[in-house]
């Protein structure tokens, strides 16, 4: 159901919020497991991206593996999230591959087998009042898209959506003071 989506995580957000201080990974982490447990998919599998040096650029919050590696340009033509943070609109990709779109991220190993890329893809905007503060995708990885498992549906992006108020909260709870 997807209020009990909605709860879990405003109540996770709300925790991070009374510690007054930058969430660490594995508060972090607590999100991406109540979204990857949601839409059956792993944890690695959730992505959560900020604006950040002015809106110029998006850097992953999560997964954790990619915080370091670095940031996608807002300007970008390819980047899948670049254009749901520039156009504010939500979308899903259930043949991602066919999709001309910037890899680079995807090598980054994350515990998988080798060859293992987003088949399927759901990205929305997260968007605190009339400012976008990043994105969040929810992938299906796997050599094929039937190893990566069902379509994304109308619904379930309907219900990652309605997340935009409490992800905008972790968002602007995870910036460094």
């Amino acid at each position: 159901m997807p209020e009990t989506l909605a709860v879990e995580i405003d109540r996770l957000v709300h925790d991070i919020e009374l510690q007054k201080v930058a969430p660490d990974a594995a508060a972090r982490e607590r999100i991406a497991h109540e979204l990857a447990k949601r839409f059956h998919v792993k944890s690695d599998e959730v992505a959560i991206l900020a604006l950040v040096h002015n809106g110029q650029l998006l850097r992953f919050v999560l997964p954790e593996k990619l915080r370091p590696v670095g940031t996608i340009p807002l300007n970008s033509t390819t980047a899948l999230v670049a254009r749901t943070a520039r156009e504010r609109r939500s979308e899903v990709l259930n043949n991602f591959p066919a999709v001309r779109h910037a890899s680079v991220f995807e090598g980054v190993p994350l515990g998988r087998e080798q060859g293992e890329l987003i088949q399927k893809i759901m990205s929305a905007p997260i968007v605190a009042g009339t400012h976008v503060l990043g994105v969040v995708q929810v992938c299906r990885k796997g050599h094929t898209p039937g190893d990566a498992g069902a379509d994304f549906t109308a619904n379930d992006l309907k219900e990652l959506s309605t997340l935009s108020a409490a992800l905008g909260r972790f968002l602007i709870a995870c910036q460094e003071t």
